[in-house]
């Protein structure tokens, strides 16, 4: 195992040094007590649990000694944590970070001080393609302008040319977001690509994808297997993102309707339908609950993946009043999972396969898919 110099300040990876395959013991343990009584398979877990970020935040900052950092929040508090060395965070992600602070100083640009509102360097945002390597880089300021922009990129890009887009945010608001409305384009064309199944989907700054595209790419295909599609299969896809379940489910069914209420989230998914020359699908941006009952078509299945909170209870009783033959629920919050599948137990489905799937070693976090199927099919 490797050790990590913060991990007693950090906070943020509770099984840091917990062997590998006792923490997937202990989440498949935790998912079961969870969902009592029914039967948890083994949680599938990564063949190297290292270094699998490849979303990165980090917030700048000066040392003791006036040395420009990059690193993460100590757990609850403000205080920060040098995370350039972060065991989990993709390794050149980490490099780039470094450089940016030895750039930031040779350069003279100043960190941004919250408490008083001055300053520039803010924020670094990183997004890492599995696919193809190439690195989307989002540099946040809370001034004006970053000065010396041009040598700055220049310079990154020289170093990594793994970086095909680099883009500047600005965030002047005393906030704990991280991403400001307002961005230019210094560099590239605003985006990198990635590819999940054979389908490529674009990334921009604040496109919605998962941190893990090793494990994403299981847990999704995972999902899909145990929906079993037939090409006769309609598919309802709630909280779709940027449509990456739904145009992966499209490939196998007769056609696919993804929901989402981030309008951001959907023109991502409509281009990425068009680009990959998919057009057995359908996107709205619109809340789930409202969509479903809007449906003119009744779904055979319908696919869930919402964020922590859950699916709401206006939309689980209308997709079971629906009543299509098999429902799969993919969930970051087991709590929440196992909330909804008792209610839906309720109406009339049973819980068939719990499967944890581990997009986050080294964390107490998993994700969980649920199978559940009309008690009469």
């Amino acid at each position: 195992m490797k050790h990590c110099v913060h991990a007693d300040k950090c906070g943020a990876c509770e099984y840091i040094h917990v062997p590998y395959e006792e923490q997937l013991k202990t989440k498949q343990q935790y998912v079961s007590d969870l969902f009592a009584g029914i039967p948890v398979s083994e949680t599938i877990g990564m063949k190297d649990p290292y270094h699998y970020r490849h979303k990165i935040y980090a917030s700048f900052y000066c040392d003791r000694k006036g040395k420009i950092r990059a690193g993460l929040y100590q757990e609850n508090s403000h205080r920060h944590i040098d995370s350039m060395m972060c065991l989990i965070q993709n390794k050149e992600a980490n490099e780039i970070l470094r450089e940016i602070c030895t750039l930031a100083e040779s350069m003279k640009i100043p960190v941004y001080d919250e408490k008083r509102g001055t300053g520039v360097l803010r924020h670094a945002y990183l997004r890492v393609s599995e696919a193809t390597g190439e690195i989307l880089l989002v540099i946040v300021i809370g001034s004006r302008s970053l000065p010396s922009s041009r040598n700055l990129v220049k310079a990154l890009t020289q170093k990594f040319p793994k970086i095909r887009s680099v883009v500047l945010n600005y965030n002047h608001e005393y906030t704990s977001m991280v991403l400001g409305n307002k961005e230019d384009i210094l560099y590239g064309k605003g985006y990198i690509t990635d590819s999940i199944g054979g389908i490529t989907f674009r990334i921009s700054s604040k496109s919605f994808y998962q941190v893990n595209p090793l494990q994403t790419e299981v847990l999704y295909r995972t999902a899909l297997d145990l929906a079993q599609l037939k090409k006769t299969d309609i598919v309802l896809d709630a909280c779709c993102g940027i449509g990456t379940i739904t145009l992966l489910a499209a490939k196998e069914c007769a056609f696919a309707y993804g929901v989402e209420i981030n309008p951001r989230a959907i023109q991502d998914a409509k281009e990425n339908a068009l680009h990959n020359g998919i057009g057995n699908v359908s996107f709205r941006a619109d809340d789930a609950g409202k969509y479903i009952r809007s449906m003119k078509q009744k779904p055979d299945v319908i696919i869930m993946d919402p964020p922590r909170s859950g699916m709401s209870e206006e939309f689980l009783s209308c997709a079971a009043s629906m009543q299509p033959d098999r429902m799969v629920y993919i969930s970051c919050n087991p709590e929440t999972q196992a909330r909804d599948c008792r209610y839906l137990r309720q109406k009339g489905y049973r819980v068939s396969r719990i499967i944890p799937v581990d997009n986050f070693p080294f964390t107490k976090h998993i994700e969980t898919i649920v199978l559940l199927q009309k008690l009469n099919s």
